[in-house]
C-alpha cells in the first residue's frame, strides 16, 4: 500500500499488480463517512471479490474533527446538537439540505479524480466512485453535478440531499449503473428516504441495483457480496473474477 497526495487530498492506494496500485486495472474510489478515520474502509480491499488487477483509492476527508473523534474526519461539518435533536425526534430528513462545505468537498473530490486519471493512468470508463454515508453523498453529488465519465456509482447507507437540485440532474446520467444499499433499521439516515432516492434514480433511468438489508448504519456481509458482484459486472463483465488481495 502507498500513501499519496492526490489532488490535494491524502489517499491510500492499494491493489493492482503490486498491491500498491500498480498496473492498468480498473479503479474503485471509495470515500469514508463522517467521523471515521481515513483508514476506515481500507480493509475492504482484502475482502471484496473484484476483477483481477483492480486498484483501490481511499481518500481521507480534509477536515480533522479533533481529539473527541479520535482521528475522525469529515467531508463537511454537521451540527451535532441539531443531529441529536433530530434523532430524538425520530430521524433526519436532509432532502432539502445543501450543506455548507459541500461545494468545497465536491471540488476536492473532482481534483482527486483528475489526479487519479493523470497519476495512476486510470481510465474513467473503468472507474467506479462511491462511499459510505457522508462519503456516498459526496460521490453521488459529483456524479450528478458533473459530466465526468464514470463506470458506476456505489452508494452505501446514504440519503437524498438537495432534492431541488439533484433530481433535475438525474436524467443526464441515464443508464449509469448504481449499487445502493441501506439498513432497514438505520437510526441515522432513515430507510424511507434512502428508498425515495432509489425511486428518483430509477425514474430518471439510472440502472439501480437495490440492496436493502436487516440492520443499521453499517456495511454487512451481504452488501460486500453485492458490491463485489457489482464491480465484477461493471468493471470487467467479460473477465473472470479474482481476489482483491491477490
Amino acid at each position: 500500500m502507498r500513501e499519496l497526495e492526490l489532488g490535494g487530498l491524502h489517499a491510500r492506494v492499494t491493489g493492482g499488480a503490486d498491491r500498491e496500485g500498480g498496473g492498468d486495472g480498473p479503479v474503485l474510489v471509495l470515500l469514508h463517512g463522517f467521523g471515521a478515520p481515513g483508514t476506515d474502509l481500507v480493509p475492504l480491499w482484502r475482502v471484496l471479490d473484484v476483477p483481477r488487477g483492480t486498484r483501490f483509492v481511499f481518500p481521507e476527508a480534509p477536515l480533522d474533527l479533533g481529539p473527541a473523534y479520535m482521528g475522525g474526519r469529515a467531508w463537511w461539518m454537521i451540527d451535532i446538537a441539531r443531529l441529536e435533536r433530530e434523532l430524538a425526534a425520530g430521524g433526519r430528513d436532509l432532502t432539502r439540505e445543501v450543506p455548507d462545505g459541500l461545494a468545497e468537498a465536491r471540488a476536492q473530490l473532482i481534483a482527486l479524480l483528475d489526479a487519479v486519471e493523470r497519476e495512476l493512468a486510470a481510465d474513467p470508463a473503468r472507474t467506479v466512485i462511491g462511499g459510505f454515508s457522508q462519503g456516498a453523498m459526496l460521490a453521488c453529488d459529483v456524479a450528478l453535478r458533473t459530466s465526468r465519465k464514470v463506470a458506476g456509482l456505489a452508494l452505501l447507507s446514504t440519503t437524498l440531499l438537495a432534492e431541488e437540485e439533484w433530481i433535475p440532474l438525474m436524467p443526464a446520467r441515464v443508464g449509469l449503473p448504481v449499487l445502493q444499499s441501506h439498513g432497514q433499521a438505520d437510526p441515522l439516515l432513515p430507510f424511507a428516504i434512502a428508498d425515495r432516492l432509489r425511486g428518483e434514480l430509477v425514474r430518471a433511468g439510472l440502472a439501480v441495483r437495490w440492496v436493502p438489508f436487516r440492520g443499521g448504519h453499517e456495511i454487512p456481509g451481504v452488501v460486500l457480496d453485492e458490491l463485489g458482484r457489482f464491480l465484477r459486472d461493471t468493471l470487467a463483465p467479460d473477465t473472470a473474477p479474482g481476489s482483491g488481495a491477490s
